[in-house]
């Protein structure tokens, strides 16, 4: 994880017998401390600052500073969402048909929504009905009528 506040600083420091190496911090009660470490300690750290600091400036590349309407956001979208208007149509549209199909005849219902909602064949529900596909089918193409004639009449006057 990159840290924006470092907490700590380090320092090389030249000595007659080598370089010494140091992490300076503060703890949570506010003392300050200063830890003499190894070289290996110290180069890892200075490891760690470099890719932090490298994560943190591909975050800063890829962050988009401008404050974006809802109108640029819904631009950009792939799908344009609804408007009010087409929400409510479509839910009374949705409605209507609802209430088209449930007045429909017991028979024609039933093997409409298991043709349309459920997905089953002709032949599929000519078995679970013990009767020929041809007569599924025309049940069928007239509940289809029907709905269309009831759509018709409210949707385009």
């Amino acid at each position: 994880m990159a840290y924006r506040v470092k907490t700590y600083t380090l320092r090389e420091e030249a000595a007659e017998n080598g370089t010494r190496y140091f992490i300076s911090f503060k703890d949570g009660q506010g003392g300050y401390h200063e830890l003499e470490v190894s070289e290996q300690f110290f180069i890892e750290f200075q490891q760690m600052e470099r890719r932090n600091r490298n994560l943190l400036q591909s975050d800063e590349r890829h962050k988009e500073f401008l404050e974006l309407s809802d109108e640029a956001l819904n631009k950009r979208a792939r799908v344009t969402p609804k408007g009010v208007d087409e929400l409510i149509i479509e839910q009374e549209c949705s409605e209507l048909l609802h209430r088209t199909i449930a007045a429909l005849p017991e028979i024609q219902r039933r093997r409409f929504l298991l043709y349309y909602e459920y997905d089953f064949n002709y032949y599929e529900i000519a078995e679970m009905e013990h009767c020929t596909a041809s007569s599924v089918g025309k049940s069928i193409s007239i509940a289809k009528e029907k709905i269309r004639t009831q759509m018709k009449k409210y949707l385009c006057p």
